[in-house]
């Protein structure tokens, strides 16, 4: 099965992240295809809304922690920039994208979700900014979306904490659009879908465009580049992976 299931209805694009047997962890397969997907869908006049979403059990665990620990600078500096290409794909595409998130959004997946224009959540959905918890710095352009959605303060503690927030906490900071009690998240994000799709469009990606170039996300993802190849080098990430495995809480050392 491929790691990301496409399915097109009407003038609705579904992006389904696909290995939920991981939660739905991030591939490079996973990234490189969402990537292309959304500068495909920039360039299909049929295609005028994107939904995003994960499937089974959650949303997305975000970087696979099961390959942490094991990947040279190189490797991690080229992930990165695999992954800014993604987002940067879907901040520049100038059509909605909708998440809807179920379960987990933690880590890069948080800020996938982020990245996309309008975020809808069930209610038992929990999101987690939890890169600190292995001793990493945010990436996928978190420290750029988050502090202009929350505010510096409230996103420095959901940084440094590692601690997950409630759907209920996510819609109260501005984060999710609104809260959709789980057995109804797919037909009302898909009403969504097919509504946007119905409106103009282009003034939508016009808006957005604009909005997005108010900010440095070229410059945030390039320091978060290239400070995570220092990161993945330094003893606090070391200790948070093994204390991750070892199910245990890690005693960072500010090494």
């Amino acid at each position: 099965m491929s790691d990301l299931l496409i399915e097109r209805e009407g003038a609705v694009l579904t992006l389904c992240l696909n290995r939920p047997e991981n939660l739905n962890a991030f591939s490079a397969e996973m990234i490189r295809m969402l990537t292309k997907t959304f500068q495909d869908a920039q360039l299909d006049e049929e295609v005028r809304v994107i939904v995003l979403k994960g499937s089974g059990r959650s949303f997305s665990a975000g970087g696979d922690v099961k390959t942490m620990g094991t990947s040279t600078g190189s490797e991690v500096y080229e992930h990165i920039g695999q992954l800014n290409e993604c987002i940067k794909a879907m901040t520049e595409l100038e059509k909605p994208i909708i998440a809807a998130v179920h379960g987990f959004a933690a880590g890069a997946a948080f800020n996938l979700a982020l990245a996309c224009d309008m975020i809808y959540a069930s209610e038992e959905s929990k999101f987690v900014m939890s890169f600190s918890q292995v001793g990493l710095i945010s990436d996928g352009g978190g420290l750029h979306f988050l502090p202009k959605i929350i505010g510096p303060y409230r996103a420095k503690e959901l940084f440094f904490s590692a601690k997950p927030i409630t759907a209920q906490q996510a819609y109260q900071y501005g984060i999710v659009n609104e809260l959709i009690p789980l057995d109804e998240l797919s037909s009302r994000v898909a009403a969504i879908a097919n509504e946007l799709s119905q409106g103009a469009v282009r003034a939508y990606g016009l808006m957005k465009k604009i909005i997005h170039s108010a900010g440095s996300l070229e410059n945030v993802l390039e320091i978060e580049r290239i400070t995570q190849t220092y990161m993945i080098q330094t003893e606090d990430h070391k200790e948070g992976v093994k204390a991750f495995k070892e199910k245990r809480k890690p005693q960072f050392k500010g090494k």
